[in-house]
């Protein structure tokens, strides 16, 4: 560290906390050469208790999170669920290896 205060906060940038529903989903991934995490798929429950799947997932973006301290992968998406085009998110707990889908309220 020098005297000019380089380096001095060279911590994660905490991300906050995630607004919307959210819902935990079992989630098809397909692994890069790279190790990076691509949602093909995935199953949740709904607000009426029936399992939904959702297919053809377009990944807009895809970025590193810090939530709280946990180092996590946030996908910005969409894909049509019940017949209806949504815009939501998915986030990948690297830590846990466990997936959530975020809706918009």
């Amino acid at each position: 560290m020098s005297s000019f205060g380089i380096g001095v906060n060279v911590r994660e940038i905490d991300s906050g906390e995630l607004k919307g529903k959210m819902y935990h989903i079992a989630c098809k991934v397909w692994f890069t050469a790279s190790c990076s995490p691509q949602p093909l798929s995935f199953k949740f429950e709904g607000d009426d208790g029936i399992i939904q799947t959702v297919k053809n997932i377009t990944v807009r973006y895809a970025e590193d999170k810090n939530y709280s301290g946990i180092p996590s992968k946030e996908y910005d998406c969409e894909a049509v669920i019940g017949g209806i085009l949504h815009e939501f998110k998915l986030v990948f707990y690297m830590e846990a290896c466990k997936w959530v889908m975020i809706l918009p309220k």
